[in-house]
């Protein structure tokens, strides 16, 4: 590993719910000096009493004074490319959290500037750092799995328990990124693509089945085909275990990561046993440190970024022509990118 290089001006902007976790773990990694844009002052104050964070803006315009190096783009999913956008033409490198928007209105314009600027930008879908999806994405590519024939994920948990201030958040409403297809389910389905590539076309039915005082949907069943290898994703947000698994059929046998078991299974012949192979128990915000890392080595060290800009873009394709799926009852293709 290359010496530890000089710590790295991060800007977070935005402090809700997530913002606030990417606060905490860029501090934990030790390799940041922090700073904070929040728009309501009372957070913004809050956030840098409990952090002892005294850089903080209520404007991202006047953050931009501060010379950050990097930001972390933490608001609502549909601010996210304006404020992208005006970050990278200040030559500040990205980690955006999901969904990358709302919309594909300017996802170009992003990808072209930060190609120009030189700069690094990554998106934030986790899953991509538990150490079960990196094990099976491994067996994939190391051909322990043979050819890929079906995938299976499963996902449930009781959302109000996790952010029971959903009603009052971005959560409530599809133009800010809410309900389960753009919270949750994007998490899935991304997944699903760094394990079989993109998504071509797909079939959703969604409803809200449980969560109150909302009108968005908390379930969700779509089914897709990874190129030629068919997928089945199916999650709630209202059942009370917490729980995440995704199965990979192959030619070779069957893997399944089951996150809230933490371990890795597979069987290779018909009437054997399943082998079984344990994953570290680690905390939430574990992986969230990873990710961190992974970004501040990405512009420290120029290692590859976990989620790209096209990645996710794509990924938002997906979102998008699930939620016309469930409008219209009616397969969908997913366009490539222009």
């Amino acid at each position: 590993m290359p010496a530890a290089a000089a710590p790295l001006r991060v800007l977070v902007v935005g402090t809700g719910s997530i913002g606030e976790r990417h606060v905490r773990c860029f501090l934990r990694t030790g390799r940041v000096e922090l700073a904070i844009c929040e728009a309501h002052a009372g957070r913004g104050r809050e956030i840098s009493e409990r952090y002892q964070i005294p850089n903080v803006f209520d404007a991202l315009e006047a953050a931009l004074a501060w010379r950050p190096q990097a930001a972390v783009v933490a608001t609502p999913a549909d601010c996210h490319l304006e404020q992208a956008l005006l970050l990278a033409r200040e030559g500040v490198h990205l980690l955006i959290e999901k969904p990358l928007a709302t919309s594909t209105d300017g996802v170009q314009e992003l990808q072209q500037l930060v190609d120009e600027r030189g700069l690094v930008a990554a998106v934030a879908y986790v899953l991509r750092h538990y150490a079960g999806l990196e094990r099976l994405r491994q067996a994939l590519l190391a051909g322990h799995c043979g050819e890929p024939r079906q995938l299976i994920a499963v996902a449930g948990q009781h959302f109000p328990t996790y952010r029971p201030a959903y009603r009052e958040i971005y959560y409530r409403d599809h133009r800010t990124g809410g309900g389960a297809i753009q919270d949750a389910l994007t998490h899935l389905v991304n997944a699903g693509e760094w394990l079989l590539g993109p998504v071509v076309r797909l079939a959703a039915d969604a409803d809200r089945m449980a969560l109150e005082g909302v009108a968005v949907e908390d379930t969700v069943h779509l089914i897709a085909r990874h190129g030629k290898v068919p997928a089945a994703y199916v999650l709630n947000q209202h059942q009370a275990p917490d729980e995440l698994a995704f199965t990979l059929v192959g030619s070779h046998g069957t893997w399944r990561w089951e996150q809230h078991h933490l371990r890795i299974r597979w069987m290779a012949q018909p009437g054997t046993a399943w082998v079984e192979e344990p994953l570290p128990e680690r905390q939430r915000d574990d992986m969230f440190i990873a990710q961190a890392h992974h970004f501040l080595d990405s512009i420290v060290y120029g290692t590859p970024v976990r989620c790209s800009l096209a990645e996710a873009a794509q990924t938002l394709r997906v979102n998008l022509a699930a939620l016309r799926s469930v409008a219209q009852q009616k397969w969908q293709t997913i366009a490539e990118s222009p």
